[in-house]
């Protein structure tokens, strides 16, 4: 015990030099756009950032397909600038629409984008890491009424007229500290640039989880802010055809080996577990992985002995359908529910 401690206390002392230097080149950055000595390209559009402070994980793109059907519904042509991760034009650029859905290639565009343009409607979806290059690439072609800047709170070229950053509840406060030694993207200060926070999970995590998190939050805002508190809930079990398998409340009682290529894992299998879903093994795999039919197979195999479904997310399924088409692989389609806070939402929206 004594030896684990002196190692943990020896890393600490490691790393910490390495996030403080983190953290200032971030600070440094951020004040260098606030005061224009960095450019920032502005629009005749309307910008909302959909962002976070840590590494992936808190349900940015749920909460994007949410808002960007909210604006459908009011009438806005939407587009969402993602940068299409680990896709093949991550480092270029690539457009889609939601009124041409087919042959969309998620290893292309990435699973994240493949699995907006699928579900939201009347919208564009532009996919690279160079955003702002391309909102003005694309921006009087497409002449959109609002833009969604996906994970777009550290992307800076762009000036923005809302900004959104989402946390989750079930992140242990020890970790909000910046890397390499926590899991903070850059410091709490960044806060200041928000202009409401977003708390995802909230059902899952205990009042005091909540209220401490919100406490640490609001420790380090210099002006009041709303707070919403947000969860995931299924909404039905499809095939790889987007077809409905089960409702509801037809999964309950049966057998689901898990698998997952997510950044919180664990929330989703608790999600199955809650629908009543009996779990009999779990994969899991990186974040935005590229599978591959060596990888499904081995996941079938054990789905196969256990005459088992195996049941993956919304996410992943974009990626597995183009592997392999099985009957027996179902996933979990969700959608956000706001537990408090959406009026502040939809009033700063309007």
């Amino acid at each position: 015990m004594i030896i684990n401690f002196i190692k943990k206390i020896l890393v600490l002392f490691l790393l910490t030099p390495l996030s403080m230097i983190w953290s200032l080149t971030y600070r440094v950055r951020r004040f260098l756009y606030s005061f224009g000595y960095l450019k920032s390209n502005s629009f005749q559009v309307p910008i909302i950032s959909i962002g976070n402070l840590t590494f992936g994980g808190t349900g940015k793109t749920p909460f994007t397909l949410w808002l960007g059907n909210y604006l459908g519904l009011q009438g806005k042509k939407v587009m969402v600038l993602t940068r299409g991760y680990k896709g093949a034009l991550e480092n270029d650029s690539g457009i889609l629409h939601s009124e041409k859905r087919l042959g969309f290639n998620p290893f292309e565009y990435g699973d994240e984008a493949t699995m907006l343009i699928r579900r939201l409607k009347n919208a564009i979806v532009v996919v690279g890491k160079r955003r702002s290059e391309n909102l003005e690439y694309y921006f009087e072609k497409e002449s959109p009424d609002v833009v969604l800047l996906d994970d777009g709170h550290q992307h800076l070229k762009l000036k923005r007229d809302l900004n959104i950053v989402l946390f989750d509840s079930l992140l242990p406060l020890s970790q909000y500290q910046v890397a390499p030694v926590g899991y903070l993207r850059e410091g709490l200060s960044a806060l200041n640039d928000a202009d409401i926070i977003i708390l995802g999970r909230a059902d899952q995590a205990t009042d005091f989880q909540i209220a401490s998190l919100q406490e640490l939050l609001e420790s380090r805002l210099i002006k009041n802010i709303p707070f919403v508190r947000m969860s995931y809930v299924p909404t039905a079990f499809q095939n790889s055809s987007y077809e409905e398998v089960f409702s509801l409340e037809e999964i309950k009682g049966k057998k689901v080996v898990c698998l997952a290529g997510v950044a919180s894992p664990k929330s989703f299998f608790d999600m199955a577990a809650r629908q009543g879903a009996i779990i009999v093994d779990k994969f899991t795999f990186p974040d935005h992985h590229s599978f591959t039919k060596e990888d499904i197979d081995t996941v079938l195999e054990k789905a196969r002995k256990e005459d088992a479904y195996i049941l993956t997310t919304e996410k992943d399924i974009v990626k597995i359908r183009r592997i392999i088409d099985d009957p027996r692989i179902i996933h979990m389609e969700i959608k956000v529910n706001f537990l408090s806070g959406e009026e502040e939402l939809l009033d700063l929206l309007k």
